[in-house]
């Protein structure tokens, strides 16, 4: 059927093609050619069909999208595909970044002045739009580290954001991820580029766009994670004690808790190596010093430890 030549090959899939205009409404149009191989690409409205040539005759079909159905010119069977979902509108991909922090004394949140328009200058979650090679982990572990200049820090997905007008420059899509580090183990990394600056949870600046309500929904899912896993020993030092463990609950809850109750919860946990060292800065007496046992964490992490019992209705 094929010639034995590329141009006598090309005229073919013209008449071809030509034969069968109800099905094909554009010209063939010769995209790359060499000794051995030739590519082939035909636009047909929204399809594009795509043939590789092995030495001038027809050997495979480069399924570049969707396959749709099967259909056959002259006895040889070809793969319809779509290169994009036809009359779909397109939008962007973006990650936000939730990030807190605990100094010893408040819980705090990770932000930056946005360098661009909309809303030039204005306080920010740390983000960055998903680019098309990585996934969406990726592209919030890059915006994390490029940021910040932090790297290995705990990160978990929140959710997405959505609402057609969140970004009044574009219909954007966010999915929204939040970490949780040590304030003084990462202070020195925090990058001067992005102006980021640390805030008291509680004494945050109003944010751009939906950013607020990321936040309230990272909080809410910190306090509900925090009562039944261990996850905010992330923000602690390496040592650390009691009181100071109790304060960081306190600030996550914005409640009090009985010390007594409160000391014997954790230990009870068996998560804690207790130190021969004390902290003798804030007592006389001094409280003895703690480490976290990092097998015993990494077994544990999923386990229902019910540090507090209904974080719902604390006061």
């Amino acid at each position: 059927m094929f010639a034995g030549n590329i141009m006598e090959d090309q005229q073919l899939f013209k008449g071809v093609f030509s034969a069968h205009k109800r099905l094909f409404t554009s010209h063939l149009i010769l995209l790359y050619c060499r000794l051995f191989y030739s590519l082939v690409k035909i636009n047909c409205k929204n399809d594009i069909y795509i043939f590789i040539l092995w030495r001038n005759k027809p050997s495979a079909v480069l399924n570049a999208g969707n396959i749709n159905t099967l259909f056959y010119i002259s006895g040889i069977k070809f793969l319809q595909s779509m290169t994009r979902y036809s009359r779909q509108t397109r939008m962007l991909v973006a990650v936000d970044c939730i990030i807190f922090g605990f100094d010893g004394q408040d819980l705090k949140l990770l932000l930056i002045k946005r360098g661009f328009e909309p809303e030039k200058g204005k306080w920010s979650l740390m983000g960055g739009f998903v680019q098309p090679d990585e996934d969406l982990e990726q592209a919030a572990a890059r915006t994390l580290t490029k940021l910040t200049g932090l790297d290995g820090v705990y990160m978990e997905q929140l959710g997405s954001f959505g609402h057609p007008g969140r970004d009044p420059m574009e219909r954007t899509l966010s999915v929204a991820y939040f970490a949780l580090i040590d304030i003084n183990q990462y202070k020195q990394q925090i990058t001067d580029e992005y102006k980021a600056e640390w805030f008291p949870l509680k004494d945050a600046p109003k944010l751009i766009f939906d950013h607020a309500d990321m936040v309230e929904e990272a909080q809410a899912r910190l306090r509900y994670k925090a009562a039944i896993h261990p996850l905010l020993f992330e923000l602690l030092p390496t040592r650390f004690t009691i009181p100071q463990l109790q304060i960081l609950f306190e600030a996550v809850y914005d409640a009090g808790f009985d010390k007594r109750n409160f000391s014997r919860k954790v230990l009870s946990t068996g998560l804690l190596v207790k130190q021969k060292e004390k902290e003798r800065a804030t007592s006389k007496r001094g409280a003895f010093y703690y480490k976290l046992d990092k097998r015993k964490y990494s077994a544990k992490f999923h386990a229902f430890l019910n540090f507090v019992s209904d974080p719902g209705n604390l006061k």
